[in-house]
């Protein structure tokens, strides 16, 4: 039997294999190799990264200390200064203001932040990869480099910068506090890659709300403010548990530029971003239509204190006279009381404004310093210069200037002291004193004239300069110099016979208080600032001071007829411009040669105000003498600080007029000497004798 072999025919459509050629292979075999071992280094790179960054991240939480010990981390500490009624009206150093939690401030001020600075807070874990892709897009479209600019950083990676990633700040390395805090703000691509490490071990380490408690205690929000709390109580003068929502918003708008957008600085810049810090809260459902529209309708104002911005310079001399490491250079919190009165500064400053804006040409650069003072020397208001910037040059206190005919009442204390009477007389005649190395020298009166026989009172009140010159001779300059000294004029005094025209400089503060110590009654006076100096939370006070009052000078008689004769300078004499209607006004003009300093110190029975005009470059006033805007920066000072109060009696004498006043000119018979005076035992006799000599050269 024979078997049939069927042949079964291929099935049709089905594709035909077909094989790679052996020569493809060869030319594709490198490229297979190359990408192979490129993922290869790749993948075991990226693992090996994983692993370096993991144990980075343990390595950094592990040495995290608690959230809580980071909460201040200031290197310096800060000055708070408090009013005579104990308001506070001055700030220095970094203020922390307390320890805040994310729990105890107001949520207004959690939603303005998170609204503001980073809306994905309770979602990411530490960094934003969403948030870094877009802040470069944003940079990149404006023109600046990827890592220029919009950071994109998380409130966790600004907290770790604000950390310093956990490297505290030592003297012994940085040059300066100022200089690590720039290196802890640096942006560099490496510095940027420890921050996010650094914010990672944050996340591990600490929950989102400690996280957000050391940030809302340790970002800067300008003026020296650390934290929140203590920028609440610098713009607001609250808590930041008290906040409103237009408040919360300026605070969280301050984040992104705390010196240009402190409200301190501009108020207006400053509302204009809490406005659109509102408009984010409200964008992200954390207020609705209506609130938004309510709080940009009342937007937030400063407190009392931060909107005066007052008594600047008398901070800064407060700062300046202090302890150092009390003050410029404390580790502490120290609250010092003052004898500050902002109503006086006030009163000063609304002063110098308004005689520089109504009778001073526009674009002068003249300067003008003010000091008001009580009798023992509380000094209860300063103006150093026309503008409030805090750190500017201070005339009050640091500028020397020649004190003109404002020095000559210290000629006449000395003669009063040595028993003259104000109505003893002296000869205003043409006098050359021969000054040995230098010739002769002849002083001149401001208008040149000679009045024969005026009284010690008429002199003063007229400013004569050749009776002031006569007096000093004849009393002894080492006596004059002594008084002046003694009462607080504290410079090196001019050797010659034109100490007694005040070619001697001074500053403002010392010759303030010079005449607060003729008030007082002749006794010397330092002037002082400071009441109480305590740390911040003790009730037991470091240092402080009652009082300025020092050692007599001249008898108490002496100072009463020396105010009674400087009345008749602002009643009939060089300072009429000075009188407030109703109120006993002692006083002296002041101005220097060539008019380059004007002066006018005067007082009411409460107040010792000094008030000094000129330039700083020395440029001769035009039209002013101390008796012309001086005096009337000074009667406007007064005026506004007695308002409507009964006027006060002065503390003078009204000496007796003699039955026959000691004749103080050539040719006159001396009498016979009267008891001591006081201070050295001279006699008017002895005097009469040094005054002839003087005379009978001419």
């Amino acid at each position: 039997m024979t078997s049939k072999k069927t042949d079964r025919p291929a099935k049709r459509g089905a594709p035909k294999k077909k094989r790679r050629g052996f020569l493809v292979d060869i030319l594709l075999w490198p490229l297979r190799f190359v990408l192979g071992l490129v993922w290869g280094i790749a993948y075991r790179a990226a693992v090996a990264a994983v692993i370096f960054i993991g144990l980075a991240v343990l390595y950094y939480a592990a040495a995290l200390p608690p959230a809580a010990d980071l909460l201040d981390g200031r290197a310096r500490g800060s000055v708070t200064m408090l009013d005579r009624h104990g308001g506070v009206f001055a700030w220095r150093g970094e203020q922390f203001g307390g320890a805040i939690t994310a729990d105890t401030v107001t949520p207004h001020l959690v939603n303005a932040i998170l609204a503001t600075e980073d809306k994905r807070f309770h979602r990411h874990f530490g960094i934003s990869p969403r948030g870094v892709a877009s802040a470069i897009m944003i940079n990149l479209r404006e023109g600046r480099g990827p890592l220029s600019g919009h950071g994109g950083s998380t409130i966790t990676q600004q907290t770790a910068k604000l950390l310093c990633l956990g490297r505290p700040f030592d003297p012994g390395e940085w040059e300066s506090e100022a200089a690590y805090e720039a290196d802890c703000r640096q942006g560099s691509l490496w510095r940027k890659a420890k921050e996010a490490v650094y914010a990672l071990a944050m996340e591990v380490k600490y929950t989102k709300d400690e996280i957000l408690t050391v940030y809302l205690n340790r970002a800067f929000l300008g003026s020296g403010s650390r934290g929140f709390e203590a920028a609440s109580r610098r713009y607001f003068g609250k808590s930041a548990s008290s906040l409103d929502v237009s408040e919360a918003a300026m605070l969280a708008g301050l984040l992104v530029a705390p010196t240009r957008y402190a409200p301190t600085n501009n108020l207006q810049r400053s509302q204009e971003r809490a406005n659109l810090v509102l408009g984010l809260m409200g964008d992200q459902g954390y207020l609705t239509p209506d609130e938004e529209e309510r709080a940009k309708s009342n937007p937030a104002t400063l407190s009392q204190a931060a909107q005066a911005r007052a008594g600047g310079y008398f901070a800064d001399w407060i700062m300046g006279t202090g302890p150092e490491f009390l003050t410029r250079d404390t580790t502490e919190d120290v609250i010092i009381r003052t004898t500050f009165d902002p109503d006086i500064q006030k009163a000063a400053e609304e002063a110098v404004r308004t005689v520089f804006e109504t009778k001073v040409r526009e674009g002068s650069e003249a300067q003008s310093a003010v000091v008001v003072m009580d009798a023992d020397g509380a000094v209860r208001a300063m103006v150093g210069g026309r503008t409030k910037v805090t750190g500017a040059f201070n005339r009050a206190t640091q500028a020397r200037r020649q004190t003109g005919s404002a020095f000559k009442p210290f000629v006449y204390a000395a003669a009063l002291d040595l028993g003259l009477s104000p109505f003893d007389l002296v000869e205003d005649a043409p006098l050359t004193i021969d000054i040995p190395g230098s010739g002769p020298w002849t002083p001149k009166n401001y208008d040149e004239e000679f009045r024969g026989p005026v009284s010690l009172t008429e002199a003063l009140s007229w400013s004569l300069n050749i009776p002031a010159v006569v007096v000093s001779e004849s009393v002894g300059r080492e006596n004059v110099a002594r008084i002046a000294g003694d009462f607080g004029i504290s410079s090196e005094l001019a050797e010659g016979p034109a100490l007694a025209l005040g070619a001697s400089e001074s500053t403002l503060l010392d010759m303030t208080g010079a005449y607060a110590g003729l008030l007082n009654g002749g006794s010397g006076v330092k002037p002082y600032g400071v009441i109480e100096l305590r740390l911040q939370g003790d009730s037991e006070q470091l240092m402080g001071q009652s009082g300025g009052m020092g050692e007599r000078v001249i008898t108490n008689k002496s100072a009463r007829e020396l105010i009674w004769m400087m009345t008749k300078t602002i009643e009939s004499g060089t300072g009429t411009r000075a009188r407030i209607d109703g109120w006993p006004i002692a006083g002296k003009t002041g101005t220097t040669s060539e008019a380059k300093d004007a002066w006018f110190i005067g007082f009411t029975a409460d107040h010792v105000a000094g008030v000094w005009m000129g330039y700083d470059d020395n440029t001769p006033l035009t039209g002013v003498t101390g008796g012309g805007l001086p005096a009337e920066i000074w009667k406007e000072t007064m005026a506004r600080i007695v308002g409507d109060r009964q006027p006060s009696p002065l503390p003078l004498s009204v000496p007796s007029p003699p039955e026959a006043g000691l004749p103080w000119f050539r040719g006159a018979e001396a009498p016979e000497p009267p008891p001591d005076g006081g201070n050295g035992g001279s006699t008017a006799g002895a005097i009469w004798k040094l005054l002839d000599g003087i005379l009978g050269s001419r």
